[in-house]
């Protein structure tokens, strides 16, 4: 099977997680696609795949004889695709010889356009893998599962010399719970990659630190004819409190190593309100002073409105992977080799958001994030070409190959 092959027999299977569901996974239709990579692994000879009752899937390949002593290393992606937009019925385009300019996705309505994707111009000639508009594409993370399983048939029908290799398939990543379930004694290694990251040569280690913050704001409704200094508009004071924040630090104003912080919905009468934002910041510093800025908030409010008006809860999500990876540097390292082996300079852009590579790094199994070749995740603008999954696949197998040398 190509890899093109295997990508759109795994797209066509709908795995959209349910962010409002507890079960794990979250959607049951998330195990149709981890029992046909448990049997695709085994075809290729991974004879221990299997899926656990988590959806979780997991396979090993046994070192080369003679390699046993190297270290154990594995390979991560997620099989899940985003709640945010549709992901069936399933209707891909493939562009090929692609002339880098706009693309009409179908009779959709919508158009790719160079102007909001200025990548696209590098992606001339390749071959783009797009929909008709109407759903996801799935390459987030299904691109991820198709390199992995293309570079490790291409290794075992090779004869590379290897050490001890771990494999895994996640579900519910893009609901943030993936790693709650993560079995490290079954998957048994040293080091990991996860393979889930954008353009193909990304080889991250730095992510956000991360946490949500909400306010439940209680007002005191009263007659607006008697409300001289008795009323309390929970609404205004919600309106009161965001005009706190300072207005530059928002993910439409802020980049690279700026912290953010980003409201995410609002609800609101003058009885009560509620607001409810994501924290972000690299530096964890930063992101400490972000939280004491909405901790003061929620004290000059109820100062001034009085105690019990203004609720403010803060839950810690992730936190910066570098913080754990730094001491074990050279498994980025020999990404960058195998990167720059495959004829790409390595990307070190910091990762604007989480990844399961952070939780499972303090979990610890250090795993920096790899690229797959996909752009403009979760939603109908999302794309792949064929050449970049290829790459990835090279730089797996080329990581083996390096790691194997490090006997």
């Amino acid at each position: 099977m190509t890899l093109l092959e295997r990508f759109l027999t795994y797209v066509n299977i709908p795995t959209s997680s349910d962010e409002h569901s507890s079960t794990v996974p979250t959607a049951a239709k998330e195990f149709a696609l981890a029992e046909k990579l448990a049997a695709d692994m085994r075809e290729i000879c991974i004879v221990d795949a299997h899926v656990d009752g988590h959806c979780y899937v997991y396979g090993h390949i046994p070192a080369t004889p003679g390699y046993e002593g190297c270290k154990r290393i594995g390979f991560i992606a997620h099989i899940d695709t985003s709640p945010d937009f549709a992901d069936s019925p399933m209707n891909v385009q493939i562009h090929e010889n692609y002339n880098g300019g706009d693309v009409a996705l179908g009779s959709s309505g919508r158009t790719i356009t160079a102007a909001n994707f200025p990548h696209l111009k590098a992606l001339a000639g390749c071959t783009l893998i797009t929909t008709d508009g109407m759903t996801l594409l799935g390459a987030d993370d299904k691109a991820g599962v198709t390199e992995i399983l293309c570079a490790m048939e291409a290794i075992l029908g090779g004869n590379l010399p290897h050490g001890p290799i771990s494999i895994a398939f996640t579900p519910d990543e893009e609901v943030g719970t993936s790693a709650d379930s993560f079995d490290l004694d079954t998957f048994a290694a040293d080091f990991a990659y996860t393979v889930d990251g954008s353009m193909e040569g990304e080889v991250v280690y730095e992510n956000f630190n991360a946490a949500s913050a909400s306010f439940e704001i209680h007002g005191y409704n009263i007659h607006p004819g008697e409300a001289k200094n008795r009323m309390i508009n929970a609404s205004l004071v919600a309106m009161e409190i965001n005009a706190m924040l300072p207005a530059g630090d928002t993910p439409r104003n802020t980049e690279g190593y700026e912290g953010f912080y980003h409201l995410t919905d609002m609800r609101g009468d003058c009885e009560s309100a509620e607001l409810h934002y994501i924290v972000r910041d690299h530096s964890a510093a930063m992101f400490d002073a972000r939280k004491a800025t909405l901790c003061h908030i929620e004290k000059l409010v109820n100062e001034k409105y009085g105690p019990g008006t203004a609720k403010l809860t803060i839950r810690d999500s992730y936190r910066n992977m570098e913080e754990m990876i730094r001491p074990v540097f050279r498994v980025v390292e020999i990404a960058d080799e195998a990167t720059r082996q495959a004829g790409i300079e390595p990307i070190h852009d910091p990762i604007r958001g989480g990844t399961d590579g952070a939780r499972l790094s303090f979990m610890g199994l250090p795993c920096p994030n790899l690229g797959t070749g996909g752009f403009a995740f979760h939603g109908p603008y999302e794309h792949c070409t064929l050449e970049g999954m290829e790459k990835v696949a090279e730089i797996i197998r080329g990581i083996v190959r390096i790691w194997s040398e490090e006997k």
